[in-house]
């Protein structure tokens, strides 16, 4: 029986409370709504709505038909969150996005010397077979979203810390999203990226982390670039604007 914490406790809190004590994990059964107002000592009406924000954070998971469930507790709802962020932005500037990047290179640098502990002295045919992936991609003129993240994925996959996996999963959504949302345009060097990719891989299997350092900043500095065109461009459209009003007034 879950002990009560009070009538000052929100359904939410008893709900979660509940999931803790009975040792439930992700993909696990629920008790049925009868049953969590009997035990919870909660109102139908107060248990659905406890479900549904619930739900909305990704700790449960209700599948029509079969029932309700622990969820993947997963970061979609910070996914979600960061890219309406993004969208309040779009038009205005490319903050969001610039941050979202840095986070991304404050990930990949802060995992440099982990990394060239699990990957020095060995081969990675997945991982340079994503790299020759973008390549032919790049080269032709097309995009490589699914190859990168790919890359990415693989490359954290040995990290024991699987908080960080899911961050960096996270924000490179988020990444991929923005940048169509902000209409940012592709960077003319992007095979720079691609370069870089292959140079943090080889970086690591060489168990050289201050190389990996280098490559990591070299795989970000074209989308840099970009940003920082975009900006330019934003700022003198609000400019000319500004001065239009000016001369209209």
């Amino acid at each position: 029986m879950v002990r009560s914490k009070g009538s000052g406790s929100s359904a939410v809190d008893r709900i979660q409370d509940l999931i803790l004590a009975e040792g439930l994990v992700p993909g696990d059964p629920m008790p049925t709504e009868s049953d969590l107002c009997a035990r919870l000592a909660i109102s139908r009406s107060s248990v659905r709505e406890a479900m549904r924000t619930l739900a909305s954070l990704d700790i449960v998971e209700v599948r029509h038909g079969h029932g309700t469930f622990v969820g993947q507790l997963s970061l979609a709802p910070l996914v979600d969150g960061l890219l309406f962020r993004a969208r309040l932005d779009d038009g205005n500037d490319l903050r969001a996005l610039r941050e979202v990047v840095e986070l991304r290179i404050a990930l990949d640098l802060s995992v440099a010397d982990q990394l060239v502990e699990l990957y020095r002295d060995s081969t990675n045919p997945e991982l340079e077979g994503l790299v020759e992936q973008m390549r032919e991609l790049a080269s032709a003129g097309r995009p490589f979203p699914e190859a990168d993240a790919a890359f990415h994925t693989a490359l954290f996959s040995r990290l024991g810390n699987g908080l960080l996996r899911q961050l960096a999963q996270a924000f490179w959504e988020i990444h991929t999203a923005a940048v169509p949302l902000l209409q940012v345009p592709p960077a003319e060097d992007i095979l720079d990226t691609v370069d870089a990719h292959h140079a943090m891989l080889t970086a690591l299997e060489a168990g050289d982390a201050n190389a990996y350092r280098d490559a990591v900043v070299e795989h970000y500095r074209p989308l840099g670039r970009v940003l920082d065109a975009a900006s330019r461009a934003e700022r003198a459209e609000r400019r000319t604007a500004e001065q239009r009003t000016a001369e209209q007034g």
